[in-house]
């Protein structure tokens, strides 16, 4: 029910406004939801709620040891991989030694074609082990690569520089894979909304500017228009009255072009730049 009084309060205030071409309308924050992509024990938690934290910063790490025993695993496969790729090649080798020299042997008679046969075959084998080793080689390299991401998964960071909003698991807890951690808000994320009558549409293109102003912020902030609803919204009925003529309303948002004093929720005045 709270959720819906602030957009009535504004929808009234918008049509009461529209002598003075002021719009009211509140601040709302996009937040940048930082999870880890694997399942774990949160292990540390490495800033507050309210810090203001740089791009890359580290935020919060997972328990890396369940991860690193299957990174281990994975790393060992690769080696004995690695090995058997040798063992092969020695094996193709020797095959093809022994099919060349009785390829010399039956031109001079010396050797039967049953027994060049088979050597051939071996020889044709033995290359195919070889085939067949790098490629489960290859699949035990990328396993590998996969469990060390895995485990560089663990680790947090801030993707931009912003201010932390809130925490949601502490050090212990278990989360799932994509669960946030914490929510941060970036100065670039940060809008007005507001809703405007049909006619004031032609005033407010997307790209165009509009000033804000809040209590508490000492001079009149610039946002720039990123969004105008295609489809109107109705009055809600119990703000209907006999000299209001607007019945019809679209919601705009306004992107600001850097830090600024207007908070999430925050009750704004728009007012549309000379």
């Amino acid at each position: 029910m709270k959720r819906l009084i602030l957009p009535l309060a504004l929808l009234l205030a918008a049509c009461g406004a529209r002598e003075s071409d002021t719009l009211q309308g509140y601040g709302e924050a996009e937040y940048i939801y930082i999870a880890s992509q694997e399942t774990g024990v949160v292990r540390e938690v490495l800033v507050r709620e309210g810090e203001q934290v740089e791009a890359g910063a580290p935020i919060f790490t997972l328990d890396r040891d369940r991860l690193a025993f299957s990174a281990e695993s994975a790393s060992a496969q690769a080696q004995a991989a690695s090995a058997g790729i040798r063992t092969a090649q020695a094996e193709a080798a020797l095959a093809q030694r022994n099919f060349t020299r009785g390829s010399e042997l039956f031109e001079r008679g010396f050797y039967p074609r049953a027994r060049l046969d088979a050597d051939r075959a071996a020889r044709d084998t033995a290359n195919a082990r070889v085939a067949q080793a790098r490629r489960e080689a290859s699949a035990a390299g990328a396993a590998t690569g996969l469990a060390r991401q895995r485990l560089s998964d663990t680790d947090g960071a801030a993707p931009v520089a912003g201010v932390i909003q809130q925490i949601y698991h502490r050090p212990g807890e278990v989360v799932a894979a994509g669960q946030p951690i914490a929510a941060l808000l970036a100065p670039s994320n940060m809008k007005v909304r507001f809703f405007a009558p049909q006619d004031m549409l032609a005033r407010l293109p997307v790209g165009a500017r509009v000033n804000v102003s809040c209590d508490g912020c000492d001079d009149e902030i610039v946002a720039t228009i990123s969004y105008v609803a295609t489809d109107p919204q109705f009055t809600p009925p119990v703000i209907y009255s006999l000299d209001q003529r607007e019945k019809l309303v679209f919601l705009v948002e306004a992107r600001f072009d850097g830090p600024n004093a207007v908070r999430p929720g925050m009750p704004v005045d728009i007012r549309l730049a000379e």
